[in-house]
């Protein structure tokens, strides 16, 4: 008898951890079931070979936005707004913009534009600042913590700077994560109730 309540307590652990385990399959990033996609889930995206970024990041296979962006700006804002979009938000634009159909990739042209409800546009102004440097030099600790010392609050994380910021600014993947690793509705890193995850960041 104890054997069997041993083996049924394993089965339910083995379960339960391959259910708590987010990824990317099934997510809204999942387009795997589109005619378009060849019935693959990376393709859209990623290319091991022959990718089309000609510097090889991410080993890119979708074509990129050529938009030119509005950004957020605010008399309350410390830091200087961008002029020009980070690359490694540029590859969610490429989508997210909607001037690039989500079928463009792998060097044909799509069709398929993503859906309203998931279109930013190119007139940002409206949306939360992107590829603005975040430090204790800019924000001078005025309603943000010092992202150096100041935790993320990510499973097995440390600071917001090493955790959330890229070449320590703020981009699209600060808070969202493409690949759905966290497995929190939007694609968040960190589940924004009682606004946890602008509370990360700000202090209020």
């Amino acid at each position: 008898m104890k054997r069997l309540v041993l083996a049924t307590t394993v089965i339910v652990l083995v379960l339960s951890g391959n259910l708590a385990k987010a990824v990317i399959t099934g997510s809204q990033h999942d387009f795997h079931s589109a005619s378009w996609a060849n019935g693959q889930i990376c393709l859209p995206c990623h290319a091991p070979h022959n990718n089309v970024n000609a510097t090889g990041s991410l080993l890119w296979n979708h074509a990129a936005s050529a938009a030119s962006y509005t950004f957020y700006n605010s008399p309350s804002m410390k830091a200087t707004a961008p002029t020009v979009m980070s690359d490694i938000s540029k590859t969610c634009m490429g989508c997210h913009d909607g001037t690039v159909a989500v079928d463009s990739f792998g060097g044909v042209t799509g069709s398929t534009l993503v859906s309203t409800t998931n279109r930013l546009g190119t007139v940002l102004g409206n949306d939360h600042p992107i590829s603005i440097t975040y430090s204790l030099a800019v924000t001078g600790l005025k309603g943000m913590y010092d992202p150096a010392v100041a935790p993320s609050g990510l499973p097995g994380g440390t600071t917001i700077a090493a955790d959330l910021l890229y070449a320590g600014k703020v981009e699209c993947n600060s808070c969202h994560d493409v690949h759905n690793s966290f497995g929190i509705p939007r694609m968040l890193k960190k589940s924004n109730a009682s606004s946890a995850l602008c509370l990360t960041c700000h202090n209020i």
